[in-house]
């Protein structure tokens, strides 16, 4: 769980930079290396920092051992697997754009973007290998190699994203039957809670039709995945003590602003970071108890 929070802590700290410098454009064709400079100097301070409060505020308390792997596939209906992927696809992308503020070619700067995610998920891995309560995933490398590279492949071959990971979140009551582990608290609910977590793939219809004029821009497509009744993170730890959980499919609509033209450096950051997350939208659930229709799914 304690992964979740340095992930987003990361996010946002990329977020911020590129809050500040990853809008404006350099009239130059050539790579501006002092932007480069500022780019991997700022972006190497706030993971080297970020890294070694994890190291002081985690792994000294749950103390170090020898390097080993853990099994953790099964846990949680592979939602914090979805999550892993989520997040190297969102960190390629701010790190694109933090290389294209350096004035590098699209292509070259999704490249490094996608270089930049791994180097900063990886080592927070093979600290887990040292851990004594977890343990070197596998499967977690594989989902952040499969986010990047979903990330990098659309870059490279459609040199855009047309099938966008977003993430949502609704409250459940399950956090506070294990608030150590699900969350104490909204904020930490919206990290730890995988109940509330729902992960999706937005589809730019009018992108994928080639711009076609009579689909709306703003109207994307999306499927989804969640899981509820976890308490545990195992199943048969859930059965033990009477939970049962289950799988959630989603189809349904959402909004698409990546769309919208401004040269307005704040509200094109907002359009960034809220690309991000899939907007309140009419949506079909298909789970093993049968089909709901929500209104708004969130």
């Amino acid at each position: 769980m304690y992964k979740i929070k340095i992930r987003a802590t990361i996010l946002l700290i990329f977020l911020s930079t590129l809050i500040v410098y990853g809008n404006s454009t350099d009239d130059s064709t050539r790579v501006n290396k002092k932007r480069l400079n500022t780019v991997l100097i700022g972006t190497g301070i706030a993971y080297g920092g970020a890294m070694i409060a994890l190291n002081e505020v985690w792994y000294k308390e749950q103390g170090k051992g020898n390097f080993h792997f853990f099994n953790d596939n099964s846990q949680w209906n592979q939602v914090d697997k979805i999550g892993h992927f989520y997040s190297a696809y969102q960190l390629s992308r701010v790190g694109t754009q933090l290389f294209l503020w350096t004035n590098m070619p699209r292509k070259k700067a999704a490249l490094w973007g996608s270089v930049m995610s791994q180097a900063v998920m990886i080592p927070i891995e093979i600290m887990d290998g040292f851990s004594v309560e977890y343990g070197f995933s596998w499967g977690d490398i594989a989902a952040n190699l499969l986010g990047s590279g979903f990330y990098l492949s659309q870059e490279l071959g459609w040199n855009k994203e047309k099938i966008k990971p977003k993430f949502s979140y609704h409250s459940t009551d399950y956090a506070a039957l294990r608030p150590s582990v699900l969350g104490n608290g909204f904020f930490e609910e919206i990290l730890k809670d995988y109940n509330g977590q729902t992960y999706w793939l937005s589809f730019d219809i009018y992108a994928l039709t080639n711009n076609n004029k009579r689909i709306p821009t703003w109207l994307n497509l999306v499927v989804g995945y969640g899981a509820d009744g976890m308490v545990y993170g195992r199943e048969n730890e859930n059965n033990a003590n009477s939970f049962h959980s289950f799988r959630q499919y989603y189809f349904g609509l959402d909004i698409d602003l990546s769309h919208i033209q401004t040269r307005n450096k704040f509200l094109k950051s907002l359009i960034f970071i809220v690309d991000m997350v899939k907007l309140p939208a009419p949506t079909l659930e298909f789970n093993n108890k049968g089909i709901n229709y929500h209104w708004l799914y969130f």
